[in-house]
């Protein structure tokens, strides 16, 4: 039998429920919190996520605080984020 590891306290913070990550997977964004948790789940910060993604910042923060809505291809990409967290990194590593 293989060993389960433990969950630390940031597995917790990075956590969502499978509810909010199916909704996030079908591109159904519905305030700025889901967007910052999608962020978290994938374990990027504002600026690693934003480069990621190919956007700014600044419009990364204006998702996350309500401001602005993600809109067509932006929520294609954050869909892939929802369901293939490991493709975000990958594109992070080779924008570096």
């Amino acid at each position: 039998m293989t060993d389960i590891p433990e969950l630390t306290a940031q597995d917790f913070s990075k956590a969502i429920s499978a509810r909010i990550r199916q909704r996030l997977m079908q591109g159904r964004f519905e305030s700025g919190e889901d967007v910052a948790a999608l962020r978290r789940f994938v374990g990027l910060t504002q600026p690693r996520f934003a480069l990621a993604l190919g956007i700014s910042v600044h419009t990364l923060r204006n998702w996350e605080q309500g401001r602005r809505h993600p809109e067509g291809p932006a929520i294609a990409l954050l869909r892939i984020a929802a369901r293939h967290p490991r493709i975000i990194h990958e594109n992070l590593e080779s924008a570096a």
